[in-house]
């Protein structure tokens, strides 16, 4: 039941697209990422996305647009739905998902990360 301070939190690492747990709370998890690059085209059959952007600005590719997800703002991408997120410059982003989640969906890549550490 105590704080979490996000900024200390991110301190803590550097590298990108290695989502960490901060938390967890009805069976969903609060996850801290760093952002660089372009990620690969996936989805997730059973489980929804929500990336909020904490600083910087990143794009979420979709097979038809392309959504651009500034500081302070969150986009939600719905289970099935193909998407690539894409990052020009360093992003820090909160995820909010279930438990259940792998980063990279219904592709196994070397990107997979299915055993996160927890900050």
């Amino acid at each position: 039941m105590d704080k979490v301070n996000i900024k200390d939190k991110l301190a803590l690492f550097n590298d990108h697209w290695n989502p960490r747990i901060v938390g967890e709370l009805n069976g969903q998890q609060v996850k801290l990422a760093k952002l660089y690059g372009t990620f690969i085209w996936h989805k997730h059959d059973h489980e929804d996305e929500l990336f909020y952007v904490l600083q910087g600005s990143f794009q979420m590719e979709y097979r038809d647009r392309v959504v651009e997800v500034c500081e302070n703002e969150f986009i939600i991408v719905p289970r099935g739905v193909e998407h690539r997120p894409m990052a020009p410059k360093e992003v820090s982003i909160m995820l909010f998902e279930p438990a259940t989640t792998v980063n990279t969906g219904d592709i196994v890549h070397a990107l997979t990360r299915d055993n996160l550490d927890k900050l």
